[in-house]
């Protein structure tokens, strides 16, 4: 029989789930707070800890790290359970190296179908650890297949980095460490000419990657990367998303689509650049950025003007005398920072 310690401050909550996991042949050893927690889980090693967070005495997070810490505790599968549903408090429980996170209202079927691979999944790592056959060798990454799935796994295991506006994440030139996906907020990949002006290759937003075109050793970096606007990037390093590629054909195929949709992107925004006129160049940036930043027509673009003429190619004072024009003919209309398209279909068909 597995035993589970409960660690909830709620006594009618912690009673009635006791008396489910009772009812599904499992040993229940229940703590009132977090102090109490730690105390009965160095005491009694149970097979998984199913704990709160929001807590008396030690918050669900400091019974955790205190746990972690404790050679006979820190392998014992966690589960943190809470109110709380915002994604900063999930990642949070998650950064921290719990193996689940579940919010309350408690679905039952949800909590003990948890519980039952979280107990597999320790069965197993330690089958394997105990196995002869356990090498150096084996692959020690996951198996991932698809794109989303390689998001999954940097939101899990990826570092956090919080960048101000105008921070730059890296720079031109110099070798990559990482590969990054834009967890939340806008970055731009840039680069400077040789008369040092700015040039827009790449915008990348929520639950995009960029870093790729730096993947393979002694490979440095296209572009620089500047936060847009306040933004949190997830980093993993580029020696591990290596090993993930190599092991996972249907993946490398994947991420060479997406390299290539990159390239093909900035190819199209040069040609612009080289041959469109004034009007077409600032009507094309505006779509871009339009797209990019998942626009409708309920709501505003806000960029800069020199980002705008950064990504166009041409000079700030004449991207604004061309949108001056395009207001005066309707196509758009301009309150500060922010554009507003007002016929899509003209603004698509400027020559």
């Amino acid at each position: 029989m597995k035993t589970i310690l409960l660690v909830e401050d709620d006594i009618v909550l912690r009673e009635t789930t006791a008396e489910i996991l009772e009812l599904e042949n499992y040993k229940v050893v229940t703590a009132a707070n977090g102090r109490q927690g730690v105390s009965i889980a160095k005491k009694v090693l149970p097979d998984i800890i199913v704990c709160d967070i929001m807590m008396p005495e030690l918050d669900g997070y400091d019974v955790f790290k205190l746990l972690s810490v404790d050679d006979k505790t820190k392998r014992i599968p966690f589960i943190f359970l809470s109110a709380k549903t915002e994604m900063k408090d999930i990642r949070t429980g998650m950064d921290l190296g719990a193996d689940d996170y579940l919010t309350k209202p408690i679905d039952d079927e949800l909590l003990l179908s948890a519980i039952e691979s979280r107990l597999a999944k320790a069965e197993l790592l330690k089958e394997a650890e105990q196995s002869p056959k356990n090498s150096k060798e084996e692959n020690q990454y996951p198996e991932i297949e698809t794109i989303e799935e390689l998001k999954n796994y940097f939101c899990d295991f990826g570092k956090v980095l919080k960048c101000k506006k105008g921070e730059l994440i890296y720079e031109e030139g110099k070798h990559c460490n990482n590969v990054y996906l834009v967890y939340k907020g806008k970055v731009k990949g840039y680069k400077i000419d040789e008369y040092g002006k700015e040039l827009i290759v790449s915008i990348y937003k929520d639950d995009e990657f960029f870093g790729f075109s730096a993947i393979f050793d002694q490979t440095l970096n296209y572009e620089s990367v500047m936060a847009m606007e306040k933004v949190e990037v997830m980093a993993v390093d580029k020696k591990t998303v290596q090993e993930i590629l190599k092991n996972n054909y249907n993946l490398s195929l994947e991420i060479f689509q997406l390299v290539n949709e990159n390239l093909t992107e900035i190819k199209e925004q040069l040609l612009q650049m080289a041959y469109g006129s004034m009007r077409k160049k600032t009507a094309a940036t505006i779509l871009k950025f339009a797209k990019k930043m998942g626009y409708s027509a309920t709501n505003s673009i806000n960029i800069s003007r020199r980002d705008l003429a950064s990504v166009a190619g041409i000079a700030t004072e004449s991207l604004i005398r061309t949108l001056t024009d395009l207001k005066k003919e309707g196509l758009i209309d301009i309150e500060g920072r922010n554009i507003q398209i007002l016929d899509l279909q003209k603004l698509e068909n400027i020559n």
